[in-house]
């Protein structure tokens, strides 16, 4: 029929005769005149095949509901919500005598399987990460909090993208000022944003200081750090487009938690919790230390340590300053391409880097040993913190300081130290306070920065034990 034909190109031409895009005329019961379009890319055939069979079966009958199936709604043809459902992966049957159209929710997007985030890794416990797939994520959170008061909103963001932002979080559990202020800025977003491709602009919106060192969201990828997250109150938010999801709201000791302190005994957890929270004082000052002491305060080493740094650094041809930042910037560099470079050629550019650089470096004269000790330090602490954001930050953070202390030495530290109190003091994470539960003290709370209590109060263990049985 020609007004079909030129219905099928007036179809192909709204989607710019793009060659996954499909629309063709196909037969339908009594005499209906019918067009099936969809694309390629983004549905199983075989799936659309049979579906197509099934509601050609029930129109042949003539049954009133023909089109109330499980993956199949019939509504009014609008050019607008036709072109709506096909980029979100749909099937549509358009009938024309009608006028109606009837669509498919049969996509078939391609995503990877939940394996264990590389950046996230754990020694025991749940190895599933979250995927490119929203389905599959709230899946894979549903499967382990079995409860219907789990809400899960949805928000649709970028005029061009269409972009999916879920956010969910259980109910009488969450703080509903910090539900509120999601939704406010995400509306806010949905409002201002033509594109979102990542989620970290989601972030940006959310976060109340983006030019902050600190994070003030959680990242994850893990389902089960999201469980926890969400059974303490928070709330969680997520994409149809990354495997990343943001929880807020947080605070700082939030980051130096890991699935690993409640997959071990108590002490274990315990002992690493402590290590994690010394490990960011040891990573932010312990550059600034050491270039304040052999700069300004010599006298605070024994007499044998002080003699054996003069004559060290007595060979570089300039200030400590300036060896910590060479060093730096070259364990940056090394970590950058450790990053970008294919996995095979990873523990080259480390052993290239860490022994060949390391000890001709010495050699030439550019930097004294303990600088080199130092730096090594320096690097292993900020690589403990469990978070990638925090890790991040930490890096950041010890250049300010080496200058502070290159310039003022135990003095520029002490202010350094007293303006990051002050900016952490002010900082919040979803309208919560970011230094809780130092500030505002809460002593009941303290504990769990540093100590991972056990989940049963430990019964009285026996005094002594008879062998016939009794024990007292």
């Amino acid at each position: 029929m020609l007004f079909l034909e030129s219905m099928v190109d007036k179809l192909k031409s709204t989607f710019y005769n793009s060659v996954d895009f499909t629309a063709k005329e196909i037969s339908w019961p009594n005499e209906n005149y019918a067009i099936l379009c969809y694309y390629s890319s983004m549905v199983n055939k075989r799936d659309v095949q049979d579906q197509l069979n099934v509601l050609k079966l029930q129109a042949a009958v003539d049954e009133e509901k023909w089109t109330e199936t499980m993956a199949s709604v019939k509504e009014p043809f609008q050019m607008e919500k036709f072109v709506d459902y096909i980029c979100q992966g749909e099937t549509i049957i358009i009938l024309m005598t009608e006028q109606q159209m009837v669509h498919l929710t049969l996509p078939e997007v391609p995503h990877r399987s939940p394996d264990e985030p590389i950046n996230e890794h754990i020694v025991r416990g749940s190895h599933e990460g979250f995927i490119e797939n929203v389905d599959v994520n709230i899946g894979l959170i549903r499967k382990r909090i079995r409860v219907p008061n789990l809400v899960v909103n949805k928000m649709e963001i970028g005029v061009d993208t269409k972009t999916d932002v879920y956010y969910m979080y259980l109910d009488q559990v969450a703080n509903m000022q910090s539900v509120s202020e999601v939704e406010r800025k995400l509306k806010l977003m949905q409002e201002r944003t033509p594109t979102l491709y990542t989620a970290g602009e989601v972030g940006d919106y959310l976060e109340e200081s983006v030019y902050s060192p600190f994070p003030q969201l959680l990242n994850t990828e893990r389902p089960d750090r999201v469980l926890a997250n969400l059974v303490e109150g928070k709330i969680a938010i997520l994409t149809n487009i990354s495997p990343t999801v943001l929880i807020g709201p947080v605070t700082f000791f939030s980051f130096y938690q890991s699935p690993d302190d409640y997959n071990g005994r108590v002490l274990v957890g315990s002992f690493y919790r402590i290590v994690r929270i010394f490990s960011f004082l040891s990573a932010v000052f312990l550059p600034a230390f050491y270039i304040a002491i052999v700069s300004f305060h010599f006298e605070v080493l024994p007499l044998e340590l002080s003699k054996k740094l003069k004559l060290d650094i007595g060979e570089i041809p300039y200030r400590p300053i300036i060896e910590a930042l060479l060093l730096e910037i070259i364990i940056e560099l090394i970590r950058e391409a450790s990053i970008r470079l294919p996995q095979a050629v990873v523990q080259t550019i480390g052993i290239v880097g860490g022994l060949v650089i390391g000890t001709v470096i010495v050699t030439a004269g550019l930097v004294s040993n303990m600088m080199v000790i130092v730096v090594a330090l320096t690097a292993i602490s900020s690589y403990v913190v469990p978070s990638v954001e925090m890790n991040m930050s930490i890096r950041i953070l010890r250049f300010p300081f080496m200058l502070a202390a290159a310039f003022m030495g135990f003095f520029g530290i002490v202010i350094g130290s007293l303006v990051l109190f002050v900016h952490l003091l002010n900082l919040s994470s979803l309208k919560s306070p970011y230094f809780s539960p130092v500030v505002p003290f809460e002593p009941k709370k303290i504990k769990t920065i540093f100590v991972r209590g056990p989940f049963v109060k430990p019964e009285p263990q026996v005094s002594s034990f008879d062998p016939e049985g009794n024990m007292k």
